[in-house]
């Protein structure tokens, strides 16, 4: 269970990075806040597993 939050942590910061990246360079700013968003989400998701497992050991 935990290595699939984590791998949907990773998942969300890249998918954020993508999303920020193409943003950027379209000159989109909606979806460029959107990827940091969604970045910043999989940042804390991956922040809580290691909590976790910081507890766990």
């Amino acid at each position: 269970m935990a290595g699939d939050q984590k791998g949907k942590a990773k998942a969300e910061q890249l998918k954020g990075k993508v999303k920020e990246t193409m943003g950027r360079a379209t000159g989109n700013e909606s979806m460029e806040a959107k990827g940091r968003a969604e970045g910043a989400k999989g940042d804390a998701r991956q922040a809580k597993e290691k909590a976790k497992d910081a507890f766990k050991h």
